[in-house]
């Protein structure tokens, strides 16, 4: 007679395997709408917008799941990923590269993605297709977080091949969508009324969300006009930079820093002009600059010579303290085995190479400011996870 003991040992087993095959079952029916879909060939065949009219959003958002699941794309969605993740058929493929679909399941995603976007409350990183020739409003616009409006506004240009080699995490978003198409040639002047009207809410919208004065883009405004620090106060170093060099490009300057030169390359409103001097500013200009330059060096100095607190660092996302820690490094000259971080710090003045850097050289405050941004880094999100699009 055997024991209970081996017994259990041996349907144990045949438990497991039952409790998975239930618990797969009722997973595949948490969606039951999406039955049919999953046999439909999205490869093969071109679907009409009346054909996906009548879905709701959440089913809109699956469909394009399984688009894109059909060639293992993984997911940063946490709904998408859960409903592929219960398909018996979703094979996660981690190198999964847009170039996978073809032209058919391209136009497929295309009328799914449409019929998303029209069906949102309000905007979403992804939907500016459906607004290229339409205006927004304030209502429609929504709220959003400083990714997203960079992301929204950018997409505008990006859907006419604009490049964003200024802003890598930006690029690389863009890479990953299925419809872009970078483009060298790209000139602001693609855009339509429309598109460049809604641009200026955008950014409109933004400042006054963000709770900033003063943005770039907005040096027009102040020509004649003084500002002050109070005004700078919220803006990161990377966008005080571009502020200060707005001044310059707004007289023609050319700069020699490639990606700052692409940036303004990129203006409706930018006309370069080979015999511009730096010499020719003055008046408002020229205090301008300088007031810049002093709040600049203000916040340069104070990661080195002040300690950081969470609550300065609250809100970043992973790529903003990156930018701040190896700055720290680049002030006793370290050089970045990354080539866009060695390029950007190289772009900067002060910036010295130092082929004898050690932690070393570090300052009792320095080495406390890296490992406070340290310790934030480990639990910040980056800009990239935030947005699916």
């Amino acid at each position: 007679m055997k024991s209970p003991f081996s017994l259990v040992r041996q349907t144990l087993p045949l438990l497991l395997v039952l409790f998975c095959a239930s618990f797969v079952a009722r997973a595949q029916d948490d969606y039951p709408s999406m039955k049919t879909w999953e046999s439909y060939d999205f490869a093969g065949k071109k679907m009409a917008p009346s054909e996906v009219g009548s879905l709701e959003t959440d089913d809109l958002k699956l469909l394009r799941g399984i688009v894109f699941g059909k060639h293992g794309r993984v997911f940063k969605d946490p709904d998408i990923r859960r409903y592929l993740e219960s398909r018996p058929w979703f094979k996660a493929d981690s190198n999964f590269q847009n170039f996978s679909l073809n032209d058919n399941e391209r136009h497929n995603l295309d009328v799914i993605r449409i019929a998303e976007a029209g069906k949102h409350d309000t905007v979403q990183p992804g939907d500016m297709r459906l607004w290229e020739n339409k205006p927004l409003t304030r209502k429609k616009l929504g709220e959003h977080t400083n990714a997203e409006w960079t992301v929204l506004a950018s997409e505008i240009e990006a859907i006419h091949g604009r490049r964003f080699d200024d802003t890598p995490w930006l690029q690389q978003y863009f890479d990953e969508r299925y419809w872009y198409k970078a483009e060298n040639s790209y000139s602001p002047k693609s855009l339509s009324d429309i598109e460049r009207k809604n641009l200026v809410l955008i950014d409109t919208i933004r400042k006054q969300q963000r709770h900033v004065a003063i943005a770039p883009g907005d040096m027009e405004l102040f020509e004649n006009k003084l500002i002050t620090e109070t005004m700078l106060r919220g803006l990161s170093l990377h966008e005080l930079r571009l502020l200060r060099n707005e001044i310059y490009a707004r007289h023609g300057r050319i700069f020699k820093t490639m990606w700052i030169q692409q940036y303004f390359g990129f203006q409706p409103w930018y006309d370069a002009k080979e015999d511009f001097k730096d010499e020719e500013i003055s008046g408002s200009d020229k205090t301008n600059i300088e007031t810049i330059v002093a709040y600049e060096n203000k916040l340069h100095n104070s990661i080195s010579t002040k300690p950081i607190t969470r609550a300065l660092l609250s809100g970043l996302f992973v790529e903003d303290v990156r930018k701040m820690r190896d700055e720290i490094y680049a002030r006793h000259g370290k050089v970045f085995k990354d080539p866009w971080t060695q390029k950007y710090f190289a772009s900067f003045d002060w910036y010295k190479i130092n082929q004898n850097y050690s932690d070393a050289q570090l300052t009792a405050i320095e080495k406390g400011n890296l490992a406070i941004i340290a310790a934030y880094e480990k639990k910040a999100v980056t800009a990239m996870s935030t947005i699916e699009g």
